[in-house]
């Protein structure tokens, strides 16, 4: 397929990764607000580079993966159960108190320190790797990717390239963000909630296809 297409396959996959409200996203925005856009950004850029190392990482993984269908198999009924406890979790058990703040974030002013606060943040969420391992497994089960050097290399870079712009996006509209629809944790739970039982929903599709 072409490099311009994958690109954009990964940027969109990323993009939508980045979308619930977290710590990275909030940071960035917070970041903008009270030091100024500059230095938001350059904590975006060290988020997105450690982006990079985990998208490759995942799709290496997920081209071995492709080699294992078995492993496959059992990963998807893993992911199955995972995605329903964090729905069930997000829905009824998450604490829905209070606003969302970043009160224990600490006052780094140096535009070098904040890059390093955003690697090391991006470093500490792991969950990109086996989300963006599930997702590549799955646009290559349709054709839509491939595995040569080109392909991972377009998904990696479209991959960090979707999440600097989510992250732009909350520093831009962070005041809408803040706005009463967002501005209760319960419904940032209930937000993350819904994308995790959609791709529960997916994934039980995908696994009641494969035993028939």
């Amino acid at each position: 397929m072409n490099i311009t297409l994958i690109f954009f396959l990964g940027f969109i996959v990323s993009l939508v990764g980045v979308i619930p409200p977290g710590l990275l996203n909030m940071t960035a925005a917070k970041i903008s607000l009270k030091e100024g856009a500059n230095r938001g950004m350059v904590f975006s850029i060290g988020a997105c580079v450690i982006v990079l190392v985990q998208t490759f990482i995942a799709v290496i993984f997920a081209r071995f993966l492709t080699q294992r269908p078995d492993v496959i198999d059992v990963l998807q009924r893993v992911a199955l159960v995972l995605f329903i406890l964090l729905s069930v979790y997000f829905f009824f058990i998450a604490k829905g108190d209070g606003d969302v703040e970043n009160k224990d974030a600490p006052d780094i002013r140096s535009k070098k320190s904040r890059f390093f606060q955003g690697m090391l943040m991006s470093a500490l969420n792991i969950f990109p790797i086996p989300f963006q391992a599930y997702m590549s497994v799955t646009l290559a089960s349709f054709g839509w990717l491939t595995f040569e050097q080109s392909d991972i290399l377009s998904y990696v870079f479209g991959a960090a390239t979707g999440s600097f712009v989510m992250l732009y996006i909350y520093m831009f509209f962070f005041d809408r963000i803040q706005s009463q629809r967002f501005k209760s944790q319960k419904n940032m739970n209930r937000l993350i909630g819904l994308i995790t039982a959609i791709v529960a929903l997916a994934t039980l599709i995908q696994v009641v296809k494969d035993s028939l």
